[in-house]
């Protein structure tokens, strides 16, 4: 039997301490509130991957 203790990370949005256990629903979250403004802040497009767009701003979606 082994006593390790789980895996600490901090949530990406409070900062705080979570658990990386199964009980823990919203990883690597601490809760569901700081889930959603996360996922919140990507629809916003305050958060973004870096990188180089893949269509041309002017490009027409329809030509896709």
């Amino acid at each position: 039997m082994s006593l390790t203790k789980p895996l600490n990370v901090k949530c990406p949005t409070c900062k705080r301490q979570v658990a990386w256990t199964s009980e823990q629903l919203f990883k690597p979250f601490c809760s569901e509130q700081c889930r959603l403004i996360d996922l919140g802040e990507w629809f916003m497009e305050e958060k973004s991957i870096p990188g180089e767009d893949l269509l041309d701003d002017e490009q027409d979606w329809k030509d896709i």
